[in-house]
């Protein structure tokens, strides 16, 4: 079984699946790491990451893995071409470039292969921008998980204080998110937005327990 978890950035989409796959016995699937690592790899390479078909060739030729430890759920580490990039993809500067990277459509098909042949091997809890409008258009379950501008960008300071890494002004947090969701949004290869089945749900004054529950609940209904 897949559940789809879709949204904008720091809507919790990440804390939220890792949850409800935990919840349900789940393997999860962090779709947006995998583009997070083709941006760090093709940066490190010293690729113009406008050029779609160089950064393509990245995300086709080096091969992206999780490892996990003894919770299955939750992946430990994200490996590119067997380089272990987990912490160094949670940049602020990576941040910025995932957006440019993600809007290539030779880096989603080279990236959509990979995420349906992890979600084909079990019950998958997988997360990003397009999970139920293109990757799995038949999930059993999808969500699109949304929140305030606002809530978002206090959610990502949080985490970039807790993690040492990225902006600790709110303002700018806020702007950057409003930027990522400008090009998230009008890309021309699978634009953000809720596939026509999707139940929306707003997590902007709502827990992560509340949130896991609700969709919990989606699952055991079609169970």
């Amino acid at each position: 079984m897949i559940v789809a978890i879709d949204g904008p950035s720091g809507a919790g989409k990440s804390t939220v699946a890792k949850a409800v796959a935990r919840k349900l016995g789940f393997a999860c699937l962090d779709t947006g790491a995998m583009y997070r690592a083709v941006a760090w790899r093709a940066l490190h390479e010293g690729i113009d990451l406008s050029n779609g078909e160089a950064v393509g060739n990245v995300a086709r030729d080096r091969p992206i893995s999780f490892e996990h430890d003894s919770d299955v759920s939750r992946p430990a580490r994200v490996l590119i071409g067997g380089v272990d990039v987990t912490r160094v993809i949670r940049t602020a500067e990576i941040d910025q470039l995932v957006s440019v990277v993600s809007a290539h459509p030779s880096v989603r098909a080279a990236l959509l292969d990979q995420q349906r042949r992890i979600g084909q091997a079990g019950d998958y809890v997988v997360e990003g921008r397009d999970i139920g409008t293109v990757v799995f258009p038949d999930a059993a379950v999808k969500v699109f998980l949304s929140a305030s501008d606002e809530a978002r960008a206090r959610r990502r300071l949080r985490q970039n204080l807790r993690r040492k890494v990225g902006s600790t002004d709110l303002e700018e947090v806020l702007a950057n998110i409003r930027q990522r969701d400008e090009r998230d949004s009008s890309r021309a290869a699978a634009p953000l937005r809720a596939a026509d089945d999707a139940v929306r749900i707003d997590s902007s004054s709502l827990s992560i327990d509340e949130v896991t529950d609700r969709i919990c609940a989606l699952v055991n209904q079609v169970k």
